[in-house]
């Protein structure tokens, strides 16, 4: 299955705009899968800074020696 992926608004009428350049690139009547990923609410962000800051508590002094492990 191949994937587009771009940035679209619902227009007032309810419909969603779909850019030329992956029109082109479609049989007409093929049929499609619509996934929307849409913001849930400002929750978002705070759970978002809750776990940074959760996972930030975690790191201690002691770790900072694995900061300079060399890479291969």
């Amino acid at each position: 299955m191949k994937a587009f992926e771009f940035k679209t608004c619902l227009s007032a009428d309810g419909t969603l705009s779909v850019p030329s350049g992956v029109i082109s690139q479609l049989a007409r009547d093929q049929p499609v899968r619509v996934i929307m990923l849409v913001p849930e609410s400002d929750d978002d962000a705070d759970w978002k800074r809750l776990t940074t800051d959760q996972f930030l508590r975690g790191y201690a002094e002691g770790d900072a020696i694995y900061d300079n492990v060399p890479t291969r």
